[in-house]
């Protein structure tokens, strides 16, 4: 793959964004295929500097994620979180293993942290997942959204980003964003200290979650049920691309605003 020098895109043109419909992924398909299809199916082409997003629940269940209830057996610990929780304890199993911290939950979820992320259940999805299973985050999100960049430019001959989208409630709103979990190919977050806002006074704070802002403008073409979206093309986004960017950042917790003043609160 070339590597041209991180150059950002022309914003002065409208943001367009397309879903992909897609056959049903099924366990050990070929994710690349799948969305072969889909562009050919809509009659559409990835072009340079173009974003893909695709659903991580699409991409696991592609990469073998997918795990049967029924081959679980729960410790002690999740028989806890069952009486704790009403969680299911094979389900609350699985988050044991796939999570780095368990905080506590509610009804029906655990509260975790998993590679530098809060997200309930450590982002196991038992929705869009064959009766009687689950579906794991891809092993590696952002290792998986550079193979499909890489596979793209082979295919097609065009530089583009990748974004390996999640669904996720914000503290104290209801209802779902997105958020990325995996990029590669452009900068996920921009940092805007030092630019000035509309008085000339320089920003000190200001950083820009590039990969989320997209990740929710695909979820809103994706849906949450069964609209068989797992792929959305964006272009003429505003991002700043570089073929060798990969990963989302993250902060350590007593970085974080939320938590610090929560756990001051204590």
């Amino acid at each position: 793959m070339k590597t041209d020098k991180p150059a950002p895109s022309d914003s002065s043109l409208p943001l367009e964004i397309f879903g992909l419909k897609s056959a049903l992924i099924h366990p050990g398909d070929d994710i690349f295929a799948a969305l072969k299809a889909a562009f050919q199916n809509a009659g559409l082409l990835p072009r340079d500097r173009d974003i893909l997003v695709i659903a991580e629940s699409a991409l696991g269940t592609a990469e073998n994620r997918v795990v049967r209830l029924s081959d679980i057996t729960p410790s002690q610990k999740a028989l806890e979180f069952e009486k704790l929780y009403h969680i299911d304890a094979r389900e609350a199993e699985l988050v044991i293993r796939e999570s780095d911290v368990i905080f506590g939950g509610v009804f029906g979820v655990l509260l975790t942290l998993k590679d530098g992320m809060l997200c309930p259940n450590a982002g196991i999805d038992n929705s869009n997942a064959p009766a009687g299973c689950v579906v794991l985050y891809p092993e590696n999100p952002s290792k998986s959204a550079r193979r499909i960049a890489d596979a793209i430019y082979k295919e097609y001959g065009v530089q583009i980003g990748v974004i390996i989208a999640d669904s996720r409630t914000q503290p104290l709103r209801l209802g779902c964003t997105g958020v990325a979990i995996g990029a590669a190919g452009f900068l996920a977050t921009v940092d805007l200290r030092g630019v000035t806002d509309l008085y000339g006074r320089p920003l000190t704070v200001t950083r820009v979650a590039v990969a989320d802002n997209l990740a929710s403008a695909a979820e809103a073409v994706m849906g949450e049920s069964g609209e068989s979206i797992p792929f959305v093309l964006i272009k003429n986004a505003k991002a700043v691309f570089d073929p060798e960017a990969v990963g989302v950042l993250t902060i350590p917790r007593d970085e974080c605003m939320y938590w610090g003043v929560l756990q001051n609160e204590k």
